[in-house]
């Protein structure tokens, strides 16, 4: 099993969780986050001042897949998030030791 935890625009959410939920991931957690990268925001004006946006809005989502499902998620969420420009964000995959339903005691991928 591995987690997948992906930060994008809030834009491409939802095209990213219809992408997602079409290969056939069925548990996603979505977050709303702030934060930049290497665009480190930006200047807007507001009642003719200027001030500085250094944490954007972003979106943050995490969801534990099997093993065979990884690269399809994957591709999925670059495909659809992928803007070609500076801020469409990351995807960070790491290894699950287990997963357990608390509902009723099931473990491993069958968990999922």
């Amino acid at each position: 099993m591995q987690k997948i935890e992906a930060v994008i625009q809030p834009s491409k959410l939802d095209a990213v969780k219809d992408a997602l939920v079409e290969i056939g991931v069925e548990g996603i957690t979505i977050l709303e986050a702030r934060g930049h990268g290497r665009q480190k925001g930006h200047t807007e004006f507001y009642r003719g001042r200027e001030y500085s946006v250094d944490l954007l809005p972003k979106v943050k989502l995490e969801m534990v897949v099997a093993d065979e499902m990884v690269e399809k998620a994957i591709q999925a969420i670059i495909t659809t998030a992928r803007s070609g420009k500076i801020g469409d964000g990351k995807i960070f995959v790491s290894k699950i030791d287990e997963a357990i339903r608390i509902r009723n005691d099931e473990r491993g991928e069958i968990a999922l």
